[in-house]
């Protein structure tokens, strides 16, 4: 009997551990950039009103019911992978603390994220911050890293930090519209060169900026989406949206194995939200899912006529849909997501899933 309670303490304090050594950072620093996909409130500090999601009824699940900026009720798929690796959270964005003093993020860790809602591949695309931009911003940010620790240990840090891309989105959107679904075999495979072209453009200036482990994440079947939906006449799938980004994402594993091979050191998973996606569209009973196509927060036909704002109203059943607005996920949407993309199987992340890539 004696025995009994150092021994449960030990378990206790064992258990206390593991919990303390999970939920610590498994790499450096995140860094992030894309759409608004992955947007955590870089927009919220652009003039004008597009683009932009710092009102409510955005982030009503939030912690505080706050409106960040994210394009959810609650969290993105990129904050659940971040917590996957141990944070808490998708780092913050970059134009809330270009300026400010974050010992952390400035000694390269904990991340930044430069993701701006609305920007594309193509900096054509949108007229938010580019990808362009959005390295360049990395660049400075790179180089104040750099001042702080040193140029060695700068690199070191960066090599083990995850590099996270969500974007191409709005590019396949506004090529499909602009060609009105019509697109000839031609101009779709113009389309793709020029992605592509961009595409390796950005890759390689990570990656001469310090960048090994890429975290890609492709496009999903936006052909899904309720604003693509609104314009079926029986509220379907747009097959032929569906089908230009399918055959982007193709092209983009193509080029990233390619690239792979060429640039030493790069090591890379492609996080498949277009499968992970389309299983939930499959089969929404599975999930617990009752609505695929609609969205929680709008007005009018499958609430994606009008686009969701304090005047729209939303749903309380928020966990039993696939899509917040008509175009972005819902919180238990992007929970779902973080799940498959960090640890699934070959189908949802290949060649292998991020936390391999973490743990590599």
């Amino acid at each position: 009997m004696k025995l009994a309670v150092p021994l449960l303490l030990l378990a206790v304090i064992s258990a206390a551990l593991s919990a303390v050594s999970a939920a610590l950072p498994k790499v450096p620093a995140v860094y992030v950039f894309g759409d608004s996909t992955a947007d955590v409130g870089n927009n919220n500090y652009l003039p004008g009103k597009d683009a932009k999601a710092d009102f409510p009824h955005y982030g009503v699940d939030f912690p505080h019911q706050t409106p960040t900026g994210r394009f959810s009720n609650g969290y993105n798929t990129i904050d659940f992978l971040a917590i996957h690796m141990g944070f808490k959270r998708s780092p913050p964005p970059y134009v809330a603390v270009v300026n400010k003093p974050h010992p952390l993020i400035l000694r390269g860790r904990r991340g930044v994220s430069f993701a701006s809602g609305g920007s594309g591949i193509l900096d054509s695309t949108g007229t938010t911050i580019t990808m362009t931009k959005q390295i360049q911003d990395f660049a400075a940010h790179e180089s104040n890293i750099a001042s702080r620790v040193t140029s060695a240990v700068a690199k070191g840090l960066l090599s083990k930090s995850v590099f996270l891309i969500s974007s191409g989105g709005n590019d396949v959107f506004a090529f499909f519209f602009a060609t009105g679904g019509n697109a000839t075999a031609d101009q779709t495979e113009q389309f793709y060169n020029v992605m592509i072209t961009n595409y390796t453009t950005h890759l390689k200036a990570l990656y001469d900026l310090g960048a090994r482990k890429f975290a890609l994440i492709n496009v999903p079947p936006v052909g899904c989406c309720p604003i693509s939906r609104v314009r079926h006449p029986l509220g379907a799938c747009l097959d032929g949206l569906n089908t230009l980004t399918k055959g982007f994402n193709d092209r983009v594993s193509v080029l990233v194995k390619n690239l792979s091979s060429e640039m030493e050191g790069m090591k890379y998973t492609i996080g498949n939200s277009y499968n992970v996606v389309m299983s939930i569209v499959s089969d929404p009973a599975g999930v617990g899912y009752k609505d695929v196509s609609s969205a929680c927060c709008g007005l009018g036909k499958l609430g994606a006529e009008v686009m969701c704002s304090p005047n729209t109203t939303f749903c309380t059943n928020r966990n039993e849909f696939l899509f917040w607005d008509r175009i972005h996920p819902t919180h238990a949407t992007s929970e779902k997501a973080g799940f498959a993309l960090y640890g699934g199987a070959s189908e949802y992340a290949s060649p292998i899933n991020l936390k391999q890539l973490v743990e590599s």
